[in-house]
């Protein structure tokens, strides 16, 4: 420990103790699994949790050195922790504490166990999660406490106590804070060896989400992929919430399949549920109806401003109480758990909100960007086919964007994908969350004049247009209405002589492949020509009533023209079946 480290504890004109040699361990690293070692791996939980027993025996099997926070705290400034804590009271030592913590992590990685209170601080919880150390909780039963603590009275908490009564009340204040650990282990009254053992076989299959960043500045955000994310929905929400309070917007669908497993995430780090509010499944509940019905029972529960919207489901969810939070109070902070694939690969990302109009699609709304994105992919193994498939629509789109590469393989992997393989599935989320984040990031607000966010609307021209013509009541989903539009995007280009005769063969073939409508004939009612052309001047991407559309070169090469002929539109319509 260097004197740097005891000056963080101790204050101006007090002395510390000698600098003290910190162990560096065996040299046995090399010949351990690298992901094991590369992180340092930071023990929290209860007095009489086992931190440091734990700690060594965990040490020794990685061949890494092993530290105790307290016992380098005591010996930088010469004093036992009661002392410090006696002289200088606990705000100076907690402020010392985590600068130490801070500096151990800064080196190379080691095993190291805190004090019981260094994780319930904020500003520590945040150093250990920067210094991208594994957080492990060991969580004891109040029974296997008593008997780990006994003797222990002259630690601070324990004196003129009674154990008993001090374990509850700091069970109940820290285990919200130790809830935000990367892993939870449960510990019984078993040997140390093998609970050693147990953590070692779950730091070995420790996955931690992907994440993606959303480079806005101060409105960033992070973009986290993984199974099983909404069951430590509390630990991820904690780090960029404001209070430990929420509001959870969902709809009639999702609810009994999602909501049992976010609660429970939540409860963990003791954040409230002021009110889940439930809506009609479907592209409907975007409209001001509901829209009034959500704010009147956000607020009524008692929503202020430090109060977050979480939503949990589709699109249509997302884009429901993402405009809610963004009029509410003037602004709310706001969460999506995209639970779809359209929304995770999407909608989720970007912070468009809004309802619709029966002019059209979206007409009113808000750029309201989340706090976070989780993407649990666990969920997508609930969808029905048709779901999938229609999600799917937006990955491909994607791949077009992107470029011949990914285009390749959406076309090697959609099929498979709609019949839900995970693994296709997590690489369509992350590779389409990769894209559209750069996307935004370049242009938050779609203002660029040529290209930048609006290149996403490839295919929603047309797509937008169909789906009103259908009244958004179930008969044609969001994401099937791109997939045609997908369609007659490459037609049109091709038509108009910017791309090769070959590609709207490719996509069609390509959305056919993997069962969906690829075509306006494949879609189950007509069409009007005059009515489509309507409403696509209408579109909020029109200009001054001028159709504007995304159009292709090639995969990779897509530009937004304002100057397409309308006949050329109108003979294109007509010429896949539309009525004059």
């Amino acid at each position: 420990m260097s004197r740097n480290s005891a000056n963080a504890i101790l204050p101006p004109g007090a002395s510390p103790a000698p600098d003290t040699a910190a162990w560096t361990g065996p040299s046995a690293r090399a010949s351990l699994p690298g992901r094991l070692v590369s992180r340092s791996i930071v023990l929290v939980g209860m007095p009489g949790a086992g931190k440091t027993s734990i700690g060594r025996r965990l040490a020794l099997r990685l061949g890494l050195p092993f530290l105790d926070a307290d016992a380098e705290i005591e010996a930088a400034a010469g004093l036992p922790i009661t002392d410090i804590f006696a002289r200088y009271g606990e705000a100076h030592f907690r402020d010392g504490e985590r600068r130490v913590i801070a500096r151990l992590l800064a080196g190379p990685p080691l095993v190291l166990a805190t004090g019981g209170g260094a994780f319930v601080d904020a500003r520590t919880r945040a150093a250990i999660r920067a210094s991208g150390a594994v957080s492990v909780w060991l969580h004891c039963r109040m029974a296997t406490l008593l008997k780990r603590v006994a003797g222990r009275e002259h630690r601070p908490m324990f004196v003129n106590a009674d154990p008993a009564e001090v374990l509850e009340r700091l069970m109940v204040a820290r285990h919200p804070f130790y809830a935000e650990a990367d892993i939870v282990i449960a510990c019984s009254d078993e040997s140390p060896e093998v609970t050693t053992r147990r953590v070692q076989q779950a730091l070995e299959g420790w996955q931690p989400p992907a994440r993606l960043a959303v480079a806005l500045g101060e409105r960033g955000y992070d973009i986290l992929v993984g199974d099983g994310l909404l069951a430590r929905a509390g630990a991820l929400l904690a780090p960029v919430l404001p209070a430990r309070r929420v509001v959870v917007v969902t709809d009639e669908v999702v609810a009994p399949l999602h909501l049992p497993a976010l609660r429970a995430g939540l409860a963990e780090t003791g954040t409230a549920i002021l009110a889940e509010i439930v809506v009609p499944a479907g592209e409907a509940s975007k409209d001001f109806t509901v829209l009034q019905r959500v704010l009147e029972e956000m607020l009524a529960a008692g929503a202020d401003r430090r109060t977050a919207v979480l939503a949990l489901g589709g699109g249509v969810v997302g884009d429901l109480a993402g405009f809610a939070a963004a009029t509410a109070l003037r602004g709310l902070p706001f969460v999506q758990l995209p639970t779809t694939l359209l929304a995770q690969v999407d909608s989720s990302v970007g912070g468009k909100t809004g309802v619709n109009l029966a002019l059209g699609k979206n007409l009113v709304g808000a750029f309201h960007q989340p706090r976070l994105v989780l993407a649990d992919t666990g969920t997508l193994g609930t969808l029905p086919i048709r779901e999938l498939r229609a999600g799917y629509a937006e990955v491909a789109k994607h791949g077009l964007l992107s470029g011949e590469a990914l285009w390749r393989w959406c076309e090697a992997n959609g099929p498979a994908l709609v019949q839900g393989d995970r693994e296709a599935l997590v690489t369509a989320v992350l590779e389409s969350c990769r894209l559209k984040s750069s996307v935004v990031a370049g242009d938050e607000r779609e203002e660029s004049a040529e290209g930048g966010r609006a290149l996403l609307n490839l295919g929603h021209t047309f797509g937008h247009a169909l789906e009103a013509e259908c009244g958004y009541g179930g008969l044609l989903l969001h994401g099937e209405a791109v997939g045609v539009g997908l369609g007659l995007a490459a037609s049109l280009s091709a038509r108009l002589g910017h791309c090769s005769q070959e590609l709207p063969g490719r996509v069609i073939a390509h959305l056919q492949a993997c069962g969906m409508p690829a075509r306006i004939g494949d879609l189950p009612r007509r069409f009007s020509t005059a009515a489509l052309l309507g409403r696509m001047r209408k579109d909020k991407k029109a200009r001054e009533g001028a159709l504007r559309f995304v159009l292709l070169r090639s995969p990779g090469e897509a530009f937004t023209a304002g100057d397409v002929p309308p006949e050329a539109v109108e003979r294109l319509l007509l010429d896949e079946g539309c009525d004059a």
